[in-house]
């Protein structure tokens, strides 16, 4: 529990500071074009800034998935029974130290390339990225 915590406390002050930087990438001009056209402050958030500002915010919101799942290797020294940490026991009963971590990695660039990818085709269904 305190590993979920620390990550998730961690991870929301960075979340926080993408959806504000998110919000700050649009214009003021924007909020000024809706308050003329008679939006309210809450029309205006949820129907001119938030929808602009989402298109900005994938991409780091995605770099941030993948920073929390290589982050949660950290666990192990918590003894949550994670990926390192069942690294660790099959370390220690077969002795074979190198081809264990070899594993554990390739693991962990499965798991971060999927998600990138994941990424990458959300953001291309959204336009945000070119056809390459």
């Amino acid at each position: 529990i305190p590993g979920v915590i620390a990550l998730l406390i961690n991870s929301s002050a960075y979340v926080s500071e993408i959806i504000r930087g998110g919000i700050n990438s649009i214009d003021s001009g924007q909020k000024e074009a809706a308050l003329s056209l008679g939006f309210n402050d809450k029309q205006v958030m949820r129907k001119i800034i938030l929808p602009q500002a989402f298109k900005n915010i994938i991409p780091s919101l995605g770099n941030e998935f993948v920073t929390m799942i290589k982050e949660t290797s950290i666990f192990m020294y918590l003894g949550v029974a994670e990926l390192m940490y069942a690294a660790s026991i099959v370390k220690v009963q077969t002795y074979q130290i190198k081809e264990v971590y070899i594993v554990t990695a390739l693991l962990y660039l499965v798991l971060t390339l999927s998600t990138s990818k994941l990424m990458t085709m959300y953001e291309r269904k959204l336009g945000l990225k070119d056809e390459k």
